[in-house]
């Protein structure tokens, strides 16, 4: 859990009254500073302290406050992250202490903490202390020192020193060296406070015995857990040098302005030897470093002039400590350190950064109301990162500074919408270096105007007119409001507000659309039923409060010729005439005496037409007659009367059919059928109706009758096919032999009974059409004889030239079940 430090910055506080009003008004204006302390390397989600709860901020005011992070540099805002439903500061980024502040003693990240409603920036500081996450390291795996054997006991040879990237305690290194008799390890403290290990030397050598050592090194910091660092050192006794190189200081200095290019020389160091010959030629290099550091510097290994090798900033690093090293000819080294202080120089202009910007601004704003909060920062140090502000531009606004480079853009006056609906200022920064710099960002503040016009029809009632049979979604009208206000106060939505669409509990004909006011039909409409209706169109603005109107709709529904007309005598009679076709009883008809003169009114036909106007205008039209010159129908009036007297030829029963039709585009029409009977009076009308009757009846009969010789006659032809089949297999048995088992058989072995059927089947229930046929009496044939052809079939017009089957007198049919008079006659065949 990290370390939270909370503390509010202002002058020391008194007991005196005045002191403390003084010191309470004084901490209310500065901003409040919170800090926070994690150790590094945390994870990506790892919890850095409850922001909005140090911050004085409850779980129910975050969705109104909407806290968030700020800050001018963009590296800040990489490493932290604030969630929005708890208030909770959490690491963003795996934080490295060494990445990020290199071989500083402090390391900390500052960024804001921006609070609306109201607007308030507070001053959020990180440190991040260090992990002993690096094991001391030395830049060779292995040395090498070669010992004169003349040298003396207590001597000591400085050996290299260890490198620890942590900090702090962490890189605090002692030394430990293997046990040996010949040698031991001391440790020299440098004016920097390092400890330099020292080999020292505890009695003379012989190289005659012994003539190298191996040793091994080991550096140990002082974190938890402890890491460690090993080197091996080989001591090779020779003969000679026993001079080592010595430096004129353990510790050189130099600055190097933060624009000097690659090249520039830094620094010249040189060390003397006392040795003579090969034994005092030096060579100087780098020790163990990190990369960056070698990236940034070269030295030359004969003179030992250091240069710049790539460009520096200051900002990025501010120092860097190179180790060198020199090596006479018979390998003793020799260690200084070069501190390079780099030089700031005013190459950064301010940047500035918009943390919020309020806009748009109601025009009735009160005066002081925060608009925006920037934060001005200046990458450079001392007088080259210290920035004004100003705006520039003629605008009610003004820039009030804040604490830790903040800065509030206040209203100074009312704000007036009708004036100005946007208000356009520059925020000038400008630091104190010389030649000083200056950057610039553009303000854009809209000003939001308040609701206080309602939505205007461009007419108080609006009319339309709709064809009948529509489509479902067809465009009725489109009405249109006009609103004086801006932005979401002066767009206009369309509402349906009542009206006579439809009736409760039904769906309404018509829809609006919202946004375009338009007024789609819901269904297909019709007008046989609804003509017209009306709907109340209610326009209303996104102001808050909301502000509306209503206009009123109405709708006519025009006519279409989509109905037939409907016959409404004799409808009936033509159902009638279907039942009696079925069996039922006959329909019903209209006697006409025979001694009726020409314009004797029969009937009339009475039908309407459900439409209107022309489509409802009717005509009557006689289509089709038994005795056409007989009849005549009225164009309009539809009565049917004799066109001529009634003669003694005329057939006793007539069939009138008329055609209804309508006057639309394209025009429907509709049948009646009318029955006549031509007879004196009705007692003589009723022989010929109950004639009809029987004939159905018979009909009935002969159909079911039909039917039940149809299937008895598959079946036998069925039966006939098999012992066809069976008589030719027993035919050639016979021929070949017949067995005993056969000979129980009578030389008669096929039945010659005949059939006979009824004649008269012209009505029936199967669809379709057989040829029947009435068998001959029985006589003697041959054995396996076929049956005769059969006769000429008759012909369909034949069968059916009367308007119905009629039933054949007894005189001339046959009777079921009775054979023909004479034997020999040929069969009669119908379909």
């Amino acid at each position: 859990m990290a370390v939270r430090r909370r503390q509010r910055r202002g002058p020391g506080g008194g007991r005196a009254l005045l002191a403390a009003v003084l010191l309470c008004v004084w901490c209310r204006a500065a901003a409040e500073r919170v800090r926070y302390a994690i150790p590094e390397e945390l994870g990506r989600g790892s919890l850095v302290g409850p922001l909005a709860r140090d911050l004085g901020l409850s779980a129910d005011e975050l969705p109104v406050r909407k806290l968030q992070v700020a800050s001018a540099g963009k590296k800040q805002l990489k490493y932290f992250t604030v969630n929005e439903e708890n208030g909770n500061l959490y690491v963003n980024e795996r934080l490295d202490r060494e990445q990020m502040c290199g071989e500083s003693a402090t390391c900390s990240v500052s960024f804001e903490a921006l609070v609306h409603n109201p607007l308030n920036v507070f001053r959020v500081e990180v440190t991040i202390e260090d992990v002993n996450d690096n094991s001391p390291a030395f830049s060779n795996a292995a040395l090498e020192l070669d010992i004169g054997e003349w040298t003396l006991p207590g001597a000591r040879f400085p050996l290299e020193m260890a490198q620890d990237a942590d900090s702090g305690s962490n890189s605090l290194l002692t030394y430990q060296l293997t046990s040996n008799p010949s040698f031991s390890l001391v440790m020299k403290e440098s004016p920097d406070g390092s400890n330099q290990p020292e080999l020292v030397l505890e009695r003379a050598l012989d190289r005659e015995k012994q003539s190298s050592f191996e040793l091994v090194l080991t550096a140990v910091d002082a974190g938890n857990p402890v890491r460690s660092g090993t080197i091996r050192i080989r001591v090779n006794v020779t003969d000679a040098n026993d001079n080592p190189p010595v430096f004129g200081q353990d510790r050189y200095r130099a600055r190097l302005r933060e624009d000097a290019t690659p090249g520039t020389r830094v620094l010249n160091i040189s060390a003397s030897d006392a040795d003579t010959g090969n034994n005092a030629r030096i060579t100087y290099g780098f020790g163990k470093m990190l990369a960056k550091v070698l990236q940034k510097f070269m030295i030359d290994a004969e003179s030992g002039m250091i240069t710049l090798k790539e460009a520096l900033d200051f900002e990025d690093t501010r120092g860097y400590t190179l180790l060198v090293e020199a090596r006479d000819g018979g390998g003793l080294v020799a260690h200084c350190k070069v501190v390079v202080e780099v030089l700031d120089v005013n190459d950064n202009a301010p940047e500035i950064t918009v943390l919020s910007l309020s806009s748009p601004v109601p025009e009735d704003t009160p005066a002081s109301t925060v608009v925006s909060v920037l934060n001005i920062n200046d990458l450079d140090s001392g007088e080259n990162g210290q920035v004004s502000c100003e705006l520039s531009g003629e605008a009610p606004l003004s820039i009030v500074a804040s604490s830790g480079g903040s800065y509030k853009v206040v209203t100074a006056g009312a704000l007036d919408r009708e004036q100005a609906s946007e208000h356009r200022v520059t925020v000038v920064a400008r630091d104190r270096g010389r030649p000083a710099l200056r950057s610039s960002a553009e303000l854009v503040l809209e000003v939001s105007d308040v609701n206080d016009n309602a939505p205007v029809f461009e007419e108080a009632a609006y009319s339309a007119y709709v064809a009948e049979n529509n489509a479902a979604g067809a465009l009725v009208l489109r009405v249109q409001a006009r609103d004086a206000d801006a932005g979401a106060n002066g767009r206009v939505s369309y509402w349906l507000a009542g009206g006579s669409a439809g009736a409760a509990g039904a769906a309404p004909l018509v829809s609006v659309e919202a946004r375009s006011g338009a007024l789609y039909a819901q269904r297909s409409l019709d007008y046989e039923q609804c003509r017209e209706f009306t709907v109340a169109v209610r326009a209303q603005d996104g102001g808050s409060p909301a502000r509306s109107s209503t206009a009123t709709v109405r709708v006519f529904v025009l006519d279409r010729n989509d109905n037939a007309p409907r016959v409404l005598w004799p409808a009936a009679a033509a159902a009638a005439a279907a039942g009696e076709a079925a069996g039922g009883a006959p329909p019903p008809f209209e006697v006409v005496p025979r001694s009726a003169e020409a314009g004797y009114l029969v009937a009339k036909v009475v039908a309407v037409d459900a439409d209107a106007g022309r489509n409802a205008w009717l005509s009557y039209e006689l289509v089709q007659a038994s005795e056409p010159a007989l009849f005549r129908v009225g164009l309009h009036s539809g009565e049917v009367r004799t066109a001529r007297a009634v003669s003694e030829r005329d057939a006793a029963k007539q069939r009138v059919v008329a055609v209804v039709k309508d006057h639309g585009q394209p025009a429907l029409s509709a049948t009646a059928t009318l029955h006549v009977v031509l007879a004196e009076s009705l007692q003589e009308a009723l022989p010929e109706l109950s004639e009809r009757a029987a004939g159905a009846e018979a009909a009935a009969a002969a159909a079911a009758e039909l039917q039940f010789y149809l299937v008895l006659a598959l079946a036998l032809l069925s039966a006939l096919l098999v012992l066809s089949v069976a008589l030719a297999v027993l035919a050639r048995l016979r021929r070949a032999g017949s067995p005993a088992v056969l000979r129980c058989l009578g030389a008669q072995r096929f039945s010659v009974a005949g059939a006979a059927f009824p004649a008269d089947f012209c009505e029936g229930t199967l669809p379709y059409s057989y040829n029947l046929c009435v068998a001959a009496p029985a006589r003697a044939v041959p054995e396996a004889a076929w049956p005769p052809p059969p006769v000429p079939i008759l012909s369909a017009e034949e069968l059916l030239g009367g308007d119905s089957c009629q039933k054949p007198s007894p005189s001339s049919d046959l009777v079921v079940g009775e054979l023909p008079a004479d034997p020999d006659a040929p069969q009669v065949c119908k379909a």
